[in-house]
């Protein structure tokens, strides 16, 4: 394909099959443009029913499939049937948030009392610790439920053992061959898990602990017994939507189910935290997943980041109005200074990269650099170069990294394996992002670790650049019929990508620049069809030279449809992520 992308990328279509294309469309009386994406997509004929109208009845397996998920309900029914006080300690990420605050809605709901915990990312880092089970035990709880975390956490676990306090890890992170001696490990991805759930998030594997839960308590009567309204836990899919979303794991199989079922839980409005966030972000539309992962999930994230670690989990736990809405103010608030301070250690870090830019691994240090945002700089990095990307800060001489990966290399058990050589003093992940600490004197040793495996993987040459992209459309198609019939393959994300489309010669009326960086912008087809356009971040970049008004050259575009509803009105505007010229 000959466009010369104004940011150096290479724009490629992604192949498809026209006999599938023609099968698809007889079978299933769907139009070209759909049977077009389902077969750029791989799915296979049985497939495309499920694909189109996934249902969580029809995808959910029988949960047992987890290890240890048979402990971990013997002993939750018997904590419950005891009358005992319940523990969660929960990672202060948005999957953490969302996990904590659904265990936490379910147990109340049937009346058992319940504590939570989220630590603090500064002060004590990721993943269970002393301070927090001994504030949890302080509490009275007798067994502890650790949430997006906990399956490498040895020395706590063993600690609330020696006070006969049990364990109950449920994970999505990968483990190594030695695990801790809780009393359940129910995770995916550990090692000895065969039961092909290992794409769900956390929150994803507290849900089918709960289906599992729920029966159980259902066939012993419990519900009857205790005259308690058995509750409904496909009212809780909105928490469990927003963490899959959030944590990037892919759209695939039941997710896809949880995730569709769980956006028009949130259009219900029920969780009050929820509907405080969505009416400060000003959404009154459909909630998508670009809601979810681009507006509510930053501000979740951001009392883990910059802010209160516990607001997150607070909020999608409070049923306060007051309370609610002054958590969702300090969320916003953090957000925007989250975004400041990402914007200054953006630029020094940026300027950092050009001294390893023929490296395909990007391994960067600095002197306390934000341990709440070097996470998100990897990210942005990581997307502009196609490159894992890791940043560590340093503090005398230690350093917390957080990474950021591509797809085919697999981040998080790379981190495991650098633990086992002592490379790393501590870390974990999954395949596309993860957290560690290391001594400085061990960055170059990691770097070289990591450059050796991933050439390994992808030959020595770096992976270029490049924009898939799904077919070319005129910008007459720019309308709620066509935008409807793409949409019909939502909900879109990790592992579904959005269809992206080319339009070509087009030309600017006008631009302004909204919010601090990214440009809306009035363009025109050839046909004479006036459309508007987004470009996110694009201020001072090759876009936004092509974007301006005085521009009069015909360029090409690329990016994704998006619906727009503003006072009734709706309009299908295009999001660009990159032009090229004629």
């Amino acid at each position: 394909m000959n466009f010369p992308s104004v940011s150096g990328k290479n724009w490629l279509f992604r192949k498809f099959d026209s006999t599938d294309v023609t099968k698809f469309s007889e079978n299933h009386s769907l139009t070209e443009i759909v049977a077009k994406l389902l077969s750029i997509r791989k799915i296979n004929i049985k497939d495309i029913s499920l694909f189109l109208d996934p249902k969580i009845k029809n995808l959910l397996p029988n949960p047992f499939r987890l290890k240890d998920m048979k402990n971990a309900i013997e002993k939750t029914y018997q904590t419950i049937l005891k009358k005992e006080i319940i523990g969660v300690f929960g990672d202060y990420d948005v999957d953490g948030a969302s996990s904590t605050a659904l265990l936490f809605r379910y147990f109340s709901s049937i009346k058992q009392k319940i504590q939570t915990y989220i630590p603090d990312r500064r002060t004590e880092g990721y993943g269970p610790n002393l301070t927090g089970f001994d504030y949890l035990i302080s509490k009275g709880t007798k067994i502890i439920f650790t949430v997006d975390c906990g399956t490498q956490s040895f020395q706590p676990i063993n600690y609330a053992q020696k006070l006969n306090v049990d364990v109950i890890v449920l994970d999505h992170h990968q483990s190594d061959i030695k695990l801790p001696s809780a009393c359940a490990i129910v995770n995916p991805n550990r090692y000895d898990d065969s039961s092909g759930l290992n794409y769900l998030c956390a929150a994803g594997v507290c849900f089918v602990f709960l289906v599992a839960l729920n029966k159980k308590l259902r066939d012993e009567n419990w519900f009857k017994k205790n005259k308690i309204i058995e509750p409904d836990i496909l009212n809780f899919l909105d928490l469990v939507a927003l963490g899959t979303v959030c944590d990037v794991v892919p759209l695939i199989d039941l997710n896809r189910a949880l995730v569709k079922q769980g956006l028009k839980i949130i259009k219900n409005r029920s969780n009050l935290g929820l509907k405080t966030l969505y009416d400060l972000c000003k959404i009154d539309s459909q909630p998508t997943t670009f809601d979810l992962g681009f507006k509510l999930g930053p501000r979740i994230n951001a009392g883990g980041r910059v802010g209160k670690a516990s607001h997150g989990a607070d909020l999608l736990i409070s049923n306060d109005p007051m309370k609610a809405y002054q958590i969702a103010v300090d969320l916003d608030k953090s957000n925007r200074e989250r975004q400041s301070i990402e914007m200054m250690l953006s630029e020094q870090i940026n300027s950092e990269v050009k001294r390893f830019h023929n490296h395909p691994v990007l391994v960067l240090s600095g002197n306390y650099w934000h341990e709440g945002v070097i996470g998100i700089v990897a990210s942005r990095i990581k997307d502009k170069y196609n490159k894992p990307t890791i940043l560590i800060s340093l503090n005398k001489n230690i350093g917390k990294g957080s990474a950021r990966s591509i797809v085919g290399f697999d981040i998080g058990a790379e981190i495991i394996r650098a633990v086992q050589s002592n490379i790393l003093e501590k870390g974990g992940g999954h395949k596309m992002a993860g957290g560690f600490t290391i001594k400085e004197k061990n960055i170059p040793i990691f770097r070289d670790l990591l450059i050796k495996n991933f050439e390994k993987i992808f030959s020595k040459t770096t992976k270029d650049l490049n924009l898939y992209l799904d077919s070319v459309i005129a910008p007459s198609a720019l309308n709620e019929e066509f935008f409807s019939e793409v949409n019909s393959l939502a909900p879109f994300g990790s592992g579904n990508s959005e269809p992206k489309f080319i339009i070509e010669n087009i030309k600017v009326l006008s631009s302004d620049v909204v919010g601090n960086n990214h440009i809306k912008s009035t363009l025109i087809g050839k046909d004479g069809s006036v459309f508007k356009s987004f470009a996110w971040n694009a201020k001072n970049t090759p876009l936004g030279v092509y974007l301006d008004s005085k521009n009069k050259k015909e360029i090409n575009i690329a990016g994704r449809m998006r619906l727009n509803k503003w006072k009734g009105q709706k309009k299908i505007e295009f999001m660009i992520d990159d032009i090229s010229l004629n």
